[in-house]
């Protein structure tokens, strides 16, 4: 696994150019074109049109898969244009980091997500979930980032990663205690882009002693093996460079240079000896 994911991230480093360039800010201008043409348009009829409806999109309106992401509705239109500028700025920074290649997939794998999930279980497919995937890596990232709570109150972005993401599990629990499994599982779905693309590394949305605690959990403790002395070798003598050594007694003509050397003719091969030895040594055959 950790190979496939050096594959991949290779791949997407190589081809960071190619994709949809600036890919959220067509998004945050076609969901604000669609919230003001929905303001004009008290019917809300092209509003519904672009909805994710299952019953309708089996019938040919294809384009229902990923239109409902145009579809943002903060309610207010100060918070929708804030909202809309901050997921433009979180999905320009991370498009920054990992290459427009990544950022697309990491966009269009969240859609395809929720489409199959509503498609086969039935549902609502909600874009809520998909921009607070962009919020969590963007989080993970850049955990010490600061957002201004009530525009007042600087907080860490892990903080509100973590709130978040605890909000996003009690609702699960809920829906499924009213009876609404398994489209209860729907929040999880929705942001498991966010999972699949960040792996081992959404523990940087916690702080740094959780992470090392968290990371101690991982890896496998190592059995207790008692240390061996240092033995001390004594140093290694210095070699020795000579040009006639003695068989027999090992001197040479550096250690020794008062001998004389001489090589015997009658030793079958190159053998030389010492003035002492040259007369009485044993013949090699």
């Amino acid at each position: 696994m950790k190979k496939l994911r050096s594959r991949f991230e290779r791949f997407c480093y190589n081809n960071r150019t190619k994709g949809i360039p600036n890919l959220m800010l067509y998004v945050t201008l076609g969901s604000a074109v669609v919230y003001v043409l929905s303001m004009l348009d008290k019917s809300n009829t092209l509003y519904y049109a672009l909805c994710f409806n299952r019953e309708l999109i089996l019938q040919g309106q294809v384009w229902r898969l990923f239109t409902y992401t145009f579809t943002y509705d903060a309610g207010n239109v100060l918070i929708t244009a804030i909202a809309l500028y901050c997921y433009y700025s979180l999905g320009s920074a991370m498009e920054a980091a990992w290459g427009s290649l990544r950022f697309n997939l990491f966009y269009f794998s969240g859609i395809v997500l929720m489409d199959a999930f509503c498609m086969i279980f039935g549902g609502w497919a909600d874009i809520y979930y998909l921009n607070l995937s962009l919020f969590l890596g963007y989080a993970t990232m850049y955990p010490e980032a600061r957002f201004l709570l009530l525009y007042i109150i600087p907080v860490k972005a892990w903080i509100f990663a973590l709130v978040d993401l605890v909000l996003t599990a009690y609702s699960v629990i809920m829906m499924t205690a009213y009876g609404a499994f398994p489209y209860s599982l729907f929040p999880l779905v929705a942001i498991g882009n966010y999972f699949l693309f960040f792996g081992k590394d959404v523990i940087n949305v916690f702080p740094m002693v959780w992470r090392i605690k968290l990371s101690g959990l991982f890896k496998k403790k190592k059995a207790y093996a008692p240390q061996q002395p240092i033995q001390f070798r004594p140093a290694a003598e210095k070699q020795e460079y000579y040009t006639h050594r003695c068989t027999v007694c090992g001197r040479t003509d550096v250690s020794n240079p008062e001998l004389e050397f001489r090589y015997c003719s009658r030793c079958n091969g190159y053998f030389c000896y010492c003035e002492d030895h040259i007369s009485n040594h044993t013949h090699v055959q």
